[in-house]
């Protein structure tokens, strides 16, 4: 594991984004039973979904939050120095999200752009990297997280289709020596990497769907077993015990696995929002999202002692603990549909003029 502390960067808003068409327990009936679809829900605590329509990316979520965002803070676009996308659902292979939305955003030629691919713990992966990276270079940062996972999943797999919804996520930080510190915990064990995949380049056969699998079992053990001690350890550097935090919010895969952790942390229900119930697993967005669903209120209002914690595909984790000054803005938003048109390459013709 690592440990690292980044200090004088500020967190200033939070935007999340989600598709408008939705799907719920009673839609699951209908494919796997009303008996499949109560024991699921019952087991999982999801009750409904957002999925993201065919006219819906990734990055389509990404960028309407991100002007939500932009627009709440008073931030012009060609202000942000660097833009750190987190996602492992991309619209397409390359050039990654982060260009295309460098370009739709309106952000400034020669500003600093990272494409980062992961899952569930990438929410804090990324506010490690984009704040650390920030406080060298000065400036703003834009984080942008999120994952469209439905499309990676059989709808017939009653194994995981209950399970991941849809979503984005717009973070902004800036440089500011009165931000307090944010003590970070990360970690990996690549020996996890086949109990949660998706198959895909060599491994995939031409013409075959890449499809999501996950052993739930080993996910579940896994969690247990690593998470805890991350968070111990921010807590330990920020010099906190979990009584002295105001919210633990943990990456929202199952309401039954968020309690276990809550329990062996010694942290009430009250301490530790699930939100999960009408959003599924959100992947890298939960977190952000679970901000903006539960504490937007308490966020906006006044100083909050925050431990946020991610964990899943890899086997990877991060965890940080900060003090989270009144944000300008946390909200959440439905997506409007695509905003600007799919790009498209230049032809021949249009190269040689």
């Amino acid at each position: 594991m690592v440990s690292s502390v980044v200090d004088g960067v500020a967190l200033r808003g939070v935007v999340g984004c989600l598709p408008d068409q939705r799907e719920s327990v009673t839609d699951l009936a209908r494919r796997f039973g009303d008996e499949a679809a109560t024991r699921i829900a019952k087991a999982t605590g999801i009750i409904t979904r957002h999925l993201a329509g065919p006219d819906l990316c990734t990055s389509d979520l990404m960028e309407q939050a991100a002007r939500r965002l932009l627009v709440g803070l008073g931030w012009e676009a060609a202000s942000i120095d660097l833009l750190v996308c987190v996602t492992q659902t991309p619209d397409q292979p390359l050039p990654g999200n982060g260009a295309l939305l460098q370009h739709r955003l309106g952000l400034r030629k020669g500003m600093v752009i990272i494409d980062v691919t992961q899952g569930c713990a990438g929410f804090v992966h990324g506010l490690w990297m984009a704040s650390s990276l920030v406080k060298q270079m000065g400036g703003r940062a834009l984080l942008l997280v999120g994952d469209t996972t439905s499309r990676l999943i059989d709808p017939d797999d009653r194994s995981v289709a209950p399970l991941f919804g849809d979503g984005a996520a717009a973070v902004a930080l800036d440089v500011s020596s009165a931000a307090a510190p944010m003590w970070f915990d990360l970690g990996s064990d690549g020996a996890g990497a086949p109990y949660l995949s998706v198959s895909g380049g060599g491994m995939r056969q031409p013409g075959m769907a890449p499809r999501l699998f996950m052993d739930g079992t080993q996910v579940f053990a896994f969690t247990l077993r690593e998470v805890p001690g991350s968070v111990n350890a921010v807590l330990s550097c920020a010099g906190w015990t979990m009584a002295d935090v105001h919210h633990l919010v943990l990456h929202q895969a199952n309401a039954q696995m968020i309690r276990h952790l809550a329990q062996k942390l010694s942290a009430t229900p009250d301490q530790t929002p699930i939100t999960l119930t009408e959003r599924g697993n959100t992947s890298s967005a939960s977190i952000p999202l679970a901000l903006c669903d539960a504490l937007a209120g308490a966020l906006t209002t006044q100083p909050r002692r925050l431990v946020m914690s991610g964990f899943g595909v890899g086997w990877s984790w991060a965890s940080v603990a900060m003090v989270c000054e009144p944000l300008v803005v946390c909200e959440m938003m439905l997506a409007t549909g695509r905003n600007c048109p799919a790009e498209t390459a230049p032809s021949a013709t249009d190269a040689e003029r």
